[in-house]
């Protein structure tokens, strides 16, 4: 792992792979509920975990380098959101063709698999869920949707998401949920938030 300054009040940690990006994250949040960290921000992405709103980035730096991360402490991680789908999306075929089994199969397995809030991103409330091995990961759609329902579940790469309102996207349909997943009048907004563990279960 590796620290870097990002303008005048933030920290990014250059992690080697997702596993980091994923122990650094909790270790950060229980080091700010500790109060052994000042930051407005901790964001988690594919790659790196931003300190956002240090008031002394170096020192805060120093700090950090000194640590050893402990696992995960998301304030939910005994919590598990359960999304209800149902799996009835076109490009399940696809996707069976590519894991090479039928889509009884595809379904069976994204019903079993525990997946977890990697980091949030593309749009508000869309959560990057990991749980699928390496070999299962799919391509994106060579040329992609202009508009893809809200609640669509969806996989591409290695990642499991769920579009949390109607947008343009390029990934593999699979199912669909009537959760809502972002409200602007709740605390938090975003239903699933990095950490969480989700479980896609049929109705």
């Amino acid at each position: 792992m590796r620290i870097r300054p990002v303008g005048a009040h933030a920290l990014l940690l250059d992690c080697d792979d997702p596993d980091q990006v994923q122990a650094w994250r909790a270790e950060l949040w229980r080091r700010r509920e500790a109060g052994e960290l000042d930051a407005v921000e901790i964001v988690p992405a594919a790659a790196t975990v931003l300190v956002d709103g240090v008031p002394d980035p170096a020192a805060a730096a120093a700090r950090i380098a000194g640590w050893t991360p402990r696992g995960d402490t998301h304030p939910d991680a005994t919590a598990e959101v359960e999304v209800p789908t149902v799996y009835d999306g076109e490009d399940l075929p696809a996707v069976a063709a590519h894991w090479g089994v039928g889509v009884p199969a595809v379904v069976d397995r994204l019903r079993r698999t525990e997946f977890r809030v990697a980091f949030c991103g593309f749009a508000p409330g869309f959560a990057y869920l990991t749980g699928l091995p390496a070999e299962l990961a799919v391509p994106r759609l060579a040329t992609p949707r202009t508009r893809v329902p809200a609640g669509s579940v969806a996989l591409a790469g290695p990642y499991a998401g769920i579009y949390p309102s109607a947008s343009p996207g390029g990934w593999l349909l699979v199912g669909r949920t009537d959760l809502v997943l972002f409200d602007v009048h709740a605390d938090p907004p975003a239903r699933l938030t990095p950490g969480t563990r989700v479980r896609l279960v049929t109705p």
